[in-house]
């Protein structure tokens, strides 16, 4: 649900900040109050196309911020933390856009600066606007064909059928390759051919190129190293005032020191070790030096070594494990290709096999999609009533291709919501035949049919109103609450009969502060409510009558929702 909004500096609004609750909300004021601004500032913050008029005017940017709260269940909730957008712990999603007078507009999504194509992919999934100049979601056929799925709960079957399709497309890739042009066939082997012998013959090891490296230094350097361990050798060993000699002296007279005073027996001790260790070492230098030796036909041996690593290297990935993966994929595709008759004929027995299952799962997909085609339609077409499209004609028509070529990821089916606004006309495609305030009443019926499974949390209607009155706004205002129970709803409305059903009304006013037009809103409750509810009544003029009758209708909507 979308729990906070924050407005700066757009349009009329200068400054705005709102918290908002679960259910229906209203709002409602005056024309030219400026209530469509908070329905534009929420589609601005899921995409929405930004323009700098919608800048206040004198000043050099908006600001737009917006927290939503995600249910743990929400599918898109599951993404985001998958993205690392938000944290595994996290269930608030806080969306942030800056219009600039510069044009360098600019999107925040959990503090974090994103592109904007993140806020287009995150809304539809977050909020559905409904007015007369949003594009709807249902309005897409592949919307359609998920809308039809999830009012027919046919998802676990259309789940079987992706996962079934999946498989078969892989075997048909397979397969493809396999039975590609020979030419390409035979040179694409002729190139692996080519690649696993190199590596082969190059007999690399993993940890080869350190060693080498390693070696190469001690060739290059020998004759500088040569004389650096003889010369520490002489300094221990073979000069009159070696250092073991002199620790040899050291030990006779710490030895005499402690024929005296035997407390002193371990600092005998003590040299001796260190003449042990020292002797040790000056072993290791001669023998180091003995075996340094320029050898430079060696030394060419490991450039050469070393040079044959990095071309490699450079061919095939950049790592000497990389060579290694790429010489045994090599191999285990040369095997394949080496038994492709036998592997052809394998593919084509699984094949053949998987797509027996797979349109047999495509062939329960369509029928189920009639029949649940055929009930939401009845569903659909009564809630047009309803809402005073008496005249309308609602069609869901399910199509599917029985060519060969004919399966898709969702099956074979290409689902369409048809519809004629006037007797007689032949119904056509949602979008291109229905009326601003008529798409809005048809998408809530639409989402009064589809109230349980429609998982879009956050639904927004504007001038759905138009043209109606009496028992028909009263029918949309049920319904209104009714989808309250299952979305976060907000309405724009202009009748006292879909006001009076809100469990929250916001009262958006125009006013002047400092000399400058500016629009605010306020939350009503109790008499304010009653207030405003007369006031859609019957005006400006409020009669003690006007009010009871406000009353009544506030009244009477409470006694539905306990119902």
């Amino acid at each position: 649900m979308l729990s906070e909004l924050r407005i700066v500096n757009f349009a009329l609004i200068e400054q705005l900040s709102l918290q908002f609750q679960s259910g229906f909300t209203v709002l409602t004021g005056e024309t030219g109050a400026g209530k469509s601004l908070l329905i534009d500032a929420i589609a601005l913050l899921v995409g929405g196309r930004a323009s700098t008029d919608q800048i206040r005017s004198g000043e050099d940017e908006t600001q737009l911020e917006a927290a939503f709260h995600l249910p743990d269940t929400h599918p898109l909730l599951q993404r985001l933390r998958s993205q690392d957008i938000i944290g595994q712990h996290e269930s608030e999603l806080i969306l942030r856009r800056v219009l600039s007078r510069s044009g360098r507009h600019r999107v925040y999504v959990n503090g974090s600066l994103c592109p904007l194509r993140v806020l287009e992919e995150l809304g539809g999934t977050l909020v559905d606007i409904h007015g007369q100049h949003e594009q709807q979601s249902l309005l897409a056929t592949a919307k359609q064909l998920d809308a039809l799925d999830a009012f027919g709960r046919l998802y676990e079957l259309r789940g079987s059928y992706e996962q079934a399709y999946r498989g078969w497309k892989e075997l048909r890739t397979q397969l493809d390759v396999l039975q590609s042009d020979v030419v390409d066939r035979a040179r694409r082997e002729d190139m692996l051919r080519f690649q696993a012998q190199e590596i082969e013959q190059a007999c690399l090891l993993p940890d080869e190129e350190a060693r080498l490296r390693s070696e190469r230094q001690r060739l290059v350097h020998a004759h500088r190293l040569r004389e650096l361990a003889q010369e520490a050798h002489v300094e221990l060993q073979e000069d009159e005032q070696a250092v073991l000699t002199r620790l040899g002296r050291i030990g006779r007279i710490l030895a005499e020191l402690a024929q005296t005073d035997p407390a002193m027996g371990d600092c005998e001790q003590a040299a001796s070790e260190s003449a042990i260790q020292l002797k040790e070492l000056a072993g290791r230098l001669r023998d180091y030096a003995q075996q340094l030796e320029a050898d430079p036909d060696r030394q060419a041996v490991v450039e050469d070594r070393l040079d044959l690593i990095q071309r490699l290297k450079k061919k095939y990935g950049g790592s000497v494990e990389a060579v290694l993966v790429t010489g045994r994929l090599a191999q285990e595709e040369l095997l394949l290709l080496d038994n492709r008759e036998a592997r052809i004929a394998e593919l084509t027995a699984r094949l053949d096999e998987e797509d027996r299952r797979l349109r047999t799962l495509a062939q329960q997909l369509s029928k189920k999609r009639i029949d649940a085609a055929t009930r939401m339609t009845a569903l659909v077409g009564a809630e047009l009533v309803a809402v005073k499209m008496e005249q309308a004609v609602f069609q869901i028509t399910v199509s599917s291709d029985e060519s060969a070529e004919g399966l898709g990821p969702a099956g074979r089916d290409r689902v369409e919501f048809l519809l004629s606004s006037n007797r007689g006309e032949p119904p056509r495609p949602l979008g291109r035949v229905a009326s601003g305030g008529e798409l809005s009443r048809i998408m809530l019926a639409l989402k009064t049919v589809l109230a349980e499974m429609d998982q879009v949390p956050v639904l927004v209607f504007d001038e759905i109103d138009t043209g109606v009155g009496g028992a028909v706004a009263a029918a949309m205002g049920t319904r209104l609450r009714k989808l309250g129970a299952f979305h976060q709803v907000f309405c724009i409305t202009h009748l006292p009969q879909v006001a009076s059903q809100a469990e929250h009304h916001l009262l958006v006013e125009k006013g002047l502060e400092s000399q400058r037009t500016s629009t605010s809103v306020r939350a009503l409750k109790g008499m304010g409510r009653e207030e405003e509810i007369a006031r859609m009544l019957s005006g400006l003029t409020i009669t003690k009558k006007v009010r009871e009758t406000a009353a009544e209708l506030i009244a009477g909507a409470k006694g539905k929702r306990s119902e």
